[in-house]
């Protein structure tokens, strides 16, 4: 299992496939840009950041979706924190139920669900965390400079193919490449390695590496030396740097490469702050501590990339300067948009759709559940505040409908001494009855 962290392509369940469509993507771009390069070789700096603006484009629904759940929640906020400090120190089981209904109320009011901000969400994270793999992997997703590495692996097995193993794992060890282990591979402990983790092992070698491998392989350092020629220049970005290496490989503090960490963290607090001007309404319904704590994410995770620029691959740093750079110019646009977006046209739209799918499950309009939120979001809307305003709430609305025409199960209060009421055993129970059944559906 651990060989599949180190193949030269992402082979998981989930991330493979999209991997591969991302790859298609890359190297339909570098063949492109191919066409106009008079020896037939195309830049990959180049390549990542047009493969950068073009999979933020197709996941620009995506981002637009998210800011749309985002406004929706900034309007729900003040419901649901009023629920929240309405039950706030009761833990017994009754009280949390009776804030799950009157929270569950908010949504059906709304016409969403808790889960609609995360959707957005949870679909983009696979998809960059496949496009951090085709980045890191470029000899597996471009055909061209993948056989750039084959024709080197395959003279490295040709020249000695008893010992070639173990001479890598030597250059390896001399070469300080830290960031691989031969021992990771299956077929290492008998002495051969596949092609495909030998373009592991050149993969991460830098311009000085390749001097150093033909050192270990003396009887085709030619052929080093010509292909490897080829992948530095591929590799090449402004000023002399390779995007292999990180921003200060060569120890020079004061260098170009410098510009890379520098860039990622402005661009990024650019547009961290943007993001927060179309948040606005729902930063005034945070609490003080809760404002204070994005505050101060927003100024430290820009702040910590740039940190880690300085030991990651300069193309890895490419890709956040120019995913920022294109997110800075969508979130102008995209600010604009949201302030011409009509909220209650938004719910309307949102309540309709909800309607549809409950046609489809076969939930009646008319329903129990379906009266139930109705009479639930109009007792938020009149903001009941105290814990007996929601219990006669609830004991009208069950008093009306009963349960299946018994009148036993209908829901009962009893005052206490100070004041306050709570629904009934069988009210309650009814309550979590329908929650259940409709979670269910």
């Amino acid at each position: 299992m651990l060989d599949l962290v180190f193949l030269t392509k992402e082979s998981g369940l989930l991330l493979g496939p999209i991997s591969a469509i991302l790859g298609i993507i890359m190297n339909a771009i570098y063949e492109f840009l191919a066409l106009f390069s008079k020896d037939g070789i195309a830049n990959i700096a180049l390549c990542i950041i047009l493969f950068t603006v073009i999979v933020k484009m197709l996941m620009l629904p995506l981002t637009i979706k998210q800011q749309k759940s985002s406004k929706l929640t900034a309007r729900m906020t003040p419901e649901l924190n009023e629920i929240r400090e309405k039950y706030k120190g009761k833990n017994d089981e009754a009280s949390q139920r009776r804030m799950q209904l009157e929270s569950q109320a908010v949504y059906e009011k709304y016409g969403t669900n808790p889960m609609a901000g995360c959707l957005p969400l949870l679909i983009s994270l696979p998809i960059m965390f496949a496009l951090y793999r085709v980045i890191y992997a470029i000899p597996a997703y471009i055909n061209d400079v993948g056989e750039m590495y084959r024709n080197i692996a395959e003279a490295i097995q040709a020249y000695d193919p008893s010992g070639y193993a173990q001479t890598l794992a030597t250059f390896i060890n001399d070469a300080g490449i830290k960031t691989i282990s031969l021992s990771k591979f299956g077929e290492f402990k008998e002495g051969v390695l596949t092609v495909e983790h030998i373009i592991d092992v050149l993969s991460k070698c830098t311009a000085d590496n390749w001097v150093a491998l033909e050192g270990a392989f003396p009887g085709i350092a030619a052929q080093i030396a010509e292909q490897s020629a080829d992948i530095i220049r591929v590799n090449k970005f402004l000023g002399g740097l390779n995007i292999l290496n990180n921003p200060v490989s060569n120890g020079n503090y004061f260098s170009i490469g410098v510009l890379i960490p520098v860039l990622a963290v402005v661009t990024q607090i650019i547009q961290t702050k943007l993001m927060t001007v179309n948040n606005d309404q729902m930063n005034k319904n945070q609490d003080d501590a809760m404002a204070a704590s994005m505050k101060s994410m927003n100024i430290v995770m820009p702040l910590m990339s740039g940190f880690i620029c300085f030991m990651i691959p300069i193309g890895v740093g490419i890709y956040w300067i120019i995913s920022s750079v294109v997110q800075i110019v969508q979130q102008i646009f995209i600010n604009r948009y949201m302030d011409k977006v009509d909220v209650e046209e938004m719910i309307e739209k949102n309540q309709a759709k909800m309607a549809k799918r409950r046609e489809k499950m076969g939930i009646a309009t008319g329903s129990k559940m379906a009266e139930v939120a109705k009479t639930s979001t109009k007792g938020i809307e009149n903001k009941p505040k105290t814990t007996a305003d929601f219990a006669n709430l609830g004991k009208k609305n069950y008093d009306a409908q009963g349960s299946d025409g018994n009148n036993e199960e209908k829901s009962n209060s009893d005052n206490n001494s100070d004041g306050s009421s709570q629904v009934s055993g069988s009210g309650i129970s009814a309550y979590a009855n329908i929650m259940k059944n409709r979670n269910q559906k």
